[in-house]
């Protein structure tokens, strides 16, 4: 038999990693990453590091190890050495003129009359420059005043303007919580805040309750976020339709961190019940809207025993036929005693609304043979009659043309009315 060969599965591509140490400039403040130039370091060693803006020295916080090259920044800057007698020296004396500096600015300020606040003075180490940290509420005209500070210690001065938050980093001082505040001790950067994270906690809106020495939101706030997050996704809202072992109800709170439910039964409304979330079901997610659809009357996946109740079917009725009657055959198949015939009732005589016009019988035959068999009696009166209704001959009109026109002959019909005389067509007189 041939040997199958097993092609080995496909490893995965390994990450490229880079060899740093953890540096801070001064402490409470964030930490960046380094090369260590072949130099092995290890946690409080003091060193002399390459900047953008020159040596500076700074202090590690984490000796040598290893991250994946997707976390580094390039180019990546490299440690010049360890700190010397010397450099410790120049550090020592560059700390006594950042002290001198503070209270000359603060004099200068008040001279100027200048609504700002200084909070930290930082000297280069090698000395050619000292920056100025201050808050302020608007912008803040300050260049008269770094001409002045220029005189005096005749290097570059640098002026910047920083938040409340930064201040606070650089102050320091006690939460109330007892404890440090984060950003000046382990925080290396500020994370995004909002209310939202308040309401999602369920915690006071009252400012002075949830807002830090430094007048903003705490940052504590986010360290549990993501833990509340996970409780509301697995947690009914309020107005949810739930069952329970005891029935179904409406749930009033809910409490997220120990995840116990109250629930207003629906049977029984002034009874509200204590469950956990593992007990419920939920059948409406939050409150009711006008488009949902009804909720079955015999869904309760948990008080129906997980099953909905089968309905009972009614007893069938049995078929009954009526006897089949022929409608041309005299005989009968199936002998019934004959139903007494009821007379049909009559539909009542309504009064006509048209009036109750008498109408003569109307003679038979032709109207020929009836003139025939007219008595002489009735044609007498009918002679009368024509001759009543003859009109009188016209007299001739003295002014009339001698020459008249011959008349038309007169097809109307009889029973039609006559036109009326014109004024022309009377006699003058």
């Amino acid at each position: 038999m041939e040997e199958q060969q097993l092609t080995p599965a496909p490893q995965p591509e390994a990450v490229p990693t880079v060899e740093v140490v953890d540096i801070q400039f001064r402490p409470g403040q964030k930490v960046y990453y380094f090369d260590p130039a072949g130099l092995t370091l290890k946690q409080g060693d003091h060193v002399i590091i390459e900047t953008a803006r020159g040596p500076e020295y700074g202090i590690c916080t984490g000796g040598n190890h290893q991250i994946s090259s997707k976390d580094v920044v390039t180019p990546l800057r490299s440690v010049l050495r360890i700190a010397t007698a010397h450099d410790e020296k120049i550090v020592s004396d560059n700390r006594a003129k950042e002290k001198k500096a503070h209270d000359i600015c603060l004099q200068k300020i008040d001279e100027h009359g200048l609504d700002m606040q200084l909070v930290s003075v930082e000297c280069a180490f090698d000395g050619s420059k000292i920056l100025f940290f201050f808050t302020a509420d608007e912008r803040v005209d300050f260049r008269e005043l770094v001409k002045n500070l220029a005189s005096i210690f005749h290097t570059r001065i640098e002026l910047r303007q920083i938040g409340v938050r930064d201040k606070a980093k650089m102050v320091g001082g006690l939460g109330i919580c007892g404890l440090p505040f984060c950003c000046a001790t382990f925080l290396s950067d500020f994370q995004p805040v909002s209310i939202k994270m308040a309401k999602t906690q369920s915690l006071s809106l009252n400012p002075t309750k949830i807002s830090g020495t430094c007048g903003r939101l705490m940052c504590c706030l986010k360290y549990e976020q993501e833990a509340y997050e996970d409780l509301l996704r697995r947690s009914p809202k309020e107005e949810s339709f739930v069952d329970t072992p005891e029935g179904r109800g409406t749930v009033t709170e809910v409490s997220l961190l120990r995840q116990p439910v109250k629930v207003r039964m629906e049977d029984a409304p002034d009874t509200i019940n204590q469950f956990s979330v593992e007990e419920i079901a939920i059948l409406r997610n939050g409150k009711a809207k006008k488009n949902d659809p009804p909720i079955p009357a015999d869904l309760a996946p948990i008080s129906g025993g997980g099953k909905r109740p089968r309905r009972e079917k009614k007893p069938e009725e049995p078929a009954f036929l009526d006897p089949i009657k022929f409608r041309y055959r005299e005989e009968a198949v199936v002998d019934e005693p004959a139903a007494p015939t009821e007379a049909p009732e009559q539909p009542e005589d309504k009064p006509s609304r048209r009036r109750d016009r008498r109408r003569k019988p109307r003679p038979e035959g032709r109207p020929e043979e009836r003139k025939a068999e007219k008595k002489p009696e009735e044609k007498k009166s009918e002679e009368r009659k024509t001759e009543e209704k003859k009109p009188e001959p016209k007299q001739p009109d003295a002014t009339a043309e001698a020459t008249d026109k011959p008349k038309r002959p007169n097809n109307r019909r009889r029973n039609y009315h006559r036109r009326p005389k014109q004024n022309g067509d009377a006699p003058q007189s």
